[in-house]
């Protein structure tokens, strides 16, 4: 039986973990909590992001990494992205050698700009063939009730991919897809919370529909030219890791990164919701990185770039509003 040990207790790394017990695997997650752990161990519950949802009786949690990863096949990480580089530090040692690592994160490093699975293979010391990436519209909420979904694993190992796809395949509600283009899948999962950022700015100061259309696929652009300057494939960009997550991210109230934009856009003081905000959404740690990422690689990224302008230097919903509409008119295909 193939042994998977997922690291954090957040909706989208229980939710996982739910999945690969429920596919049959020997399923173990790692929390720091130890209220947390005793909860998914004794009431089969994670109270605090998936109430109201039964976990599989055979979902087991701990709080010791060593027991954790001992016998893992797959090392499955769902913490914070500016948190992975310490965290995977501190459980370096426990990795099994032959283990596939798998990234859920969703972000850029802040301060080197890297994806997630660059800080796994330098923190591990592992090749790029034992990491993998999971990606897509995965709402973590609709997943935990069994409403169907779909995702994409990526790693350049097409062996280890379709052995990650096999070991997370439940149907009838859960069909991953493989896809050898971890840089596409990375870059899609990492700048849709941006541009989510934005789509729910503008959703809260009264826009309609058409704004979020342009927002969403200009934001597509952006990731599009991105993704070229980095060498990903162009079709991830219309795929479930590009298009398909991106769509999710930005119309789902399900979704953090929007919901956050939505009340910056109604006024509510940046200060006031970083207090009252369990989990920081991501695309609030990782625009400033992404933002650095385009610039290394001379991409114009303009809704990156008042995102940027509005959740760190005070620029206001209105003046970002007006600084993108006021541009210069260009090609609607034009960059890298």
């Amino acid at each position: 039986m193939t042994k998977a040990a997922v690291f954090g207790t957040g909706p989208w790394g229980t939710t996982f973990g739910m999945i690969l017990a429920e596919a049959g695997n020997d399923t173990i997650i790692w929390g720091r909590r130890p209220e947390m752990v005793e909860a998914i161990n004794r009431a089969h519950s994670n109270i605090d992001y998936l109430p109201g949802v039964a976990l599989p009786p055979s979902l087991r949690a701990t709080n010791d990494p060593a027991e954790a990863l001992d016998g893992a096949d797959f090392m499955v990480i769902a913490v914070p992205a500016q948190s992975l580089r310490d965290n995977l530090a501190a459980w370096r040692e426990h990795i099994p050698r032959e283990a596939v690592l798998v990234s859920l994160m969703k972000g850029i490093e802040l301060g080197t700009t890297k994806r997630m699975s660059e800080v796994i293979m330098e923190v591990a010391d592992v090749p790029q063939e034992r990491v993998a990436v999971v990606s897509g519209p995965n709402l973590a909420k609709e997943i935990a009730q069994r409403q169907p979904a779909a995702t994409v694993v990526a790693c350049t190992d097409e062996t280890v991919a379709a052995r990650l796809q096999a070991a997370c395949h439940l149907p009838p509600w859960f069909r991953p897809y493989t896809n050898p283009d971890v840089v596409g899948v990375e870059l899609g999962g990492a700048v849709k919370n941006v541009i989510a950022l934005a789509v729910g700015v503008s959703a809260g100061m009264g826009m309609g529909d058409n704004v979020s259309a342009m927002l969403i696929t200009r934001g597509l652009a952006e990731i599009s030219r991105l993704g070229a300057a980095l060498g990903a494939d162009p079709h991830t960009f219309s795929g479930l890791a590009g298009m398909g997550d991106l769509v999710a991210t930005c119309t789902s109230p399900l979704s953090r990164n929007r919901t956050f934009g939505d009340k910056l856009g109604r006024g509510m003081p940046l200060a006031e919701l970083l207090a009252g905000t369990k989990q920081l959404p991501e695309g609030v740690k990782s625009c400033e990185s992404v933002l650095e990422l385009a610039g290394k690689h001379g991409v114009e990224m303009p809704i990156t770039e008042v995102v940027v302008g509005v959740v760190h230097d005070g620029m206001t919903p209105s003046e970002a509003g007006m600084l993108l509409m006021s541009r210069s008119p260009k090609p609607e295909r034009y960059g890298v």
